[in-house]
């Protein structure tokens, strides 16, 4: 009892969690849920009911899914070669567990029993729903596979996990590898101050002198935006390019690793009945086969190709006339297009992140929350993981229904990028309603004492863009753990919440109440606004082709690449780029052997889902376009049918009731500044 992993009455202590409790509550968790797995699987069918033969189980796996996801965040935000230890040492034996869960015959008979029983009929939709999706769920985890079948099909998911573990820690670690110290800063020419500063305190911190930059995203990409010496920016530029492959340490080389990874998700999937990963990865998700997906993206890129064909052009002119840079090379593309902006619009990012002060857009983005949704935001006290944490409750009527945690800085030992997960999910219980709790997590640059981060304008999406996968979670009016908050909606759908918040980091009535400039605190002007958003759609075409590039090459090589052919995920990315890119990185870029979404996240046949929930996310906030951008009463309907129900209903159906009927691309396009009339009137 002593140990805090094993406390459940409120939120992790995490203040007091060490890595020597890390082993052994798991291990007493995996006990207790075994132990509880067969008294429920030993239940006869036909006396099994929801109250007592599902819910205690529930509870038992629901507390070592709480505590296990305490570690799996401990080891994403503050990692260390102990608790990295910890953490592998424990993966394969949950791994193990819900394999044997998801194929435990007996348990899928009770499930069978009670969805077939009188009981049933009177049970609520959300709970109708679980039932669905954990029969499915069974399937997929290989309950109806033969018995000598099934030690492979466990055998194939603890050895995923493990190499989604291991390539996340060789990305990390091959982006903390690297380090350049420059001694004179006439090389810093064009780097922002406050870049310049961080790479002089990040020395000074180690007892050098000089500048050193890394390659966290916060140092790197000043560099390669804004340095006006090109060395620097290819040194930089070519270090992340070759992260985690054959350029570097073999220990931390992920080429093995991603073709033992398709191997074995062919594998698992030709164990299921499926003809590949693809089709095994779309069962649970709105698109209905990989052909569609396929489709969808070589539709969306014919559309798109033309802009970006143009955008590439008018980059390359103004490289050769305005810069006289006769070749542009893969580290000028950030330098040269920050250079065409700051001519085409009369603004940099440099001036726009003078007033996006971070507590100013908290602020302003917990008050836009609170217009539209109806609950009050306010600062908390709890424990947290680092000093820069800081964590929110979500009031509604002086009743707390939810709180979440912000990660908000980069640092050596959090993975880069940025995220949202859940801390507790909602659910109702013998006490009450237990509330929703989530991290969200972000990497821009710390402040110097005693300031207020500054946040470039794409930071300010970023926050938004994971706060809407917060709300999504923390607003659920959903009692069942399986299907409240982003729980079992399918994963082409699980992004509408959080790009349908990006799209008000673009409306002048939001950003007015997000700024307040640095020095004189007042909001950004007007006229600077407008240059943003006569630029929101610069290069808008190769934005749009790069992801189609990505979400291609996902879905390609898990439909099409045989792992034991001589092809390798080179090949099938240089084909793809072939068919549909516009920018042609130099031949030593390894970017697959980074690509953590869907080799260390869960994307893997499903990056796609970016563009599809962003046709959905677009065509959703063109309602709030035809309203009021922060009308109350669309608001509320957003929260009804979109935020408030979670899992428990097809994303389909709950667009149908919010919008009225089916998506329709069209919005996207308009958005993005790719509708027919914007290409003939430029």
């Amino acid at each position: 009892m002593n140990n805090p992993l094993l406390d459940f009455s409120g939120l992790p202590r995490f203040e007091e969690i060490k890595t020597e409790h890390v082993v052994p509550a798991i291990d007493h968790l995996l006990e207790r849920a075994r132990a509880q797995l067969e008294a429920t699987a030993n239940t006869p069918p036909d006396n099994a009911t929801w109250e007592k033969t599902i819910e205690p189980l529930d509870l038992a796996t629901e507390q070592l899914s709480r505590a296990w996801g305490v570690v799996s965040h401990l080891h994403s935000v503050a990692d260390s070669e102990a608790l990295r230890e910890a953490y592998n040492q424990c993966l394969p034996k949950i791994t193990e567990f819900w394999s044997d869960l998801g194929q435990d015959t007996r348990l899928y008979d009770i499930y069978k029993a009670i969805s077939a029983s009188a009981e049933s009929a009177q049970f609520s939709l959300a709970r109708k729903k679980v039932i669905e999706n954990t029969l499915r769920g069974f399937k997929l985890g290989g309950a109806e596979l033969p018995e000598d079948q099934k030690p492979r099909f466990s055998e194939i998911q603890e050895k995923q996990a493990a190499l989604a573990s291991k390539f996340s820690e060789n990305v990390l670690d091959a982006t903390n590898a690297f380090e350049l110290l420059v001694a004179d800063e006439s090389e810093l020419a064009g780097i922002p101050a406050y870049a310049v500063e961080a790479a002089r305190e990040l020395a000074k911190s180690e007892g050098k002198t000089g500048f050193k930059f890394t390659l966290q995203f916060p140092s790197y990409f000043p560099v390669l935006q804004y340095a006006d010496n090109a060395r620097l920016r290819e040194t930089l530029y070519e270090a992340y390019a070759k992260r985690a492959s054959e350029f570097g340490p073999a220990e931390l080389d992920n080429t093995a690793l991603i073709k033992e990874t398709l191997a074995l998700r062919l594998e698992e999937a030709k164990m299921l009945g499926y003809r590949h990963f693809g089709d095994l990865s779309l069962v649970p998700k709105m698109a209905n086969s990989p052909e569609e997906v396929i489709q969808f993206l070589r539709e969306l890129a014919t559309k798109a190709k033309p802009f970006a064909e143009r955008d590439v052009a008018e980059l390359r002119e103004f490289a050769r006339t305005e810069m006289s840079i006769t070749e542009l090379k893969a580290w000028d593309m950030t330098y040269v297009s920050e250079k065409l902006k700051e001519r085409k619009y009369a603004f940099s990012d440099l001036e726009v992140r003078q007033y996006f002060q971070e507590d100013r857009v908290l602020q302003g983005l917990f008050s836009l929350t609170e217009k539209l949704f109806g609950v009050k935001i306010e600062a908390a006290k709890a424990q947290v993981w680092h000093q820069d944490v800081r964590f929110f409750e979500v009031k509604k009527k002086d009743e707390t229904i939810a709180s979440f945690y912000l990660d908000p800085y980069a640092r050596n030992s959090k993975r880069s990028g940025a995220w949202m997960d859940d801390a507790r999910g909602r659910r109702r219980t013998q006490k009450g309603i237990q509330t929703p709790v989530a991290y969200l997590t972000c990497n821009y640059t710390k402040p110097a004492e005693g300031k207020s981060a500054q946040l470039s304008h794409d930071d300010v999406q970023t926050l938004f863009h994971e706060f809407g996968h917060g709300i999504h979670h923390m607003l659920t009016h959903v009692d069942e753990l399986d299907v409240s908050g982003i729980n079992g909606v399918e994963w082409d759908a699980v992004e509408l919440p959080s790009q349908f918040m990006e799209n008000f980091a673009w409306e002048w009535s939001v950003v007015e109440s997000l700024t307040a400039h640095e020095e004189t605190g007042k909001p950004m002007p007007k006229a600077l606004f407008e240059k943003m958003v006569a630029a929101k759609n610069f290069q808008s075409g190769m934005m749009t082709i790069r992801q189609i590039e990505f979400s291609l090459f996902d879905m390609l090589i898990h439909t099409e690449l045989d792992p034991d052919s001589n092809r390798t995920v080179m090949d099938v990315l240089a084909d793809v780029r072939k068919d549909v890119s516009v920018v042609f990185p130099p031949a030593y870029n390894r970017f697959p052997h980074s690509f953590s979404h869907i080799f260390a996240g869960g994307y893997a046949a499903g990056y796609y889902s970016y563009k599809w929930a962003e046709v959905l996310s677009s065509d959703a906030f063109s309602l709030f376009e035809e309203t009021g951008i922060d009308n109350p009463a669309t608001g509320e309907k957003f929260l009804k049918e979109i935020l408030s129900v979670g899992g428990s209903r097809p994303a389909a159906d709950s667009f149908r009731a919010f919008r009225g009927r089916d998506p329709s691309v069209d919005a996207l396009l308009r958005h993005t500044g790719m509708s027919v009339d914007s290409l003939e009137t430029h």
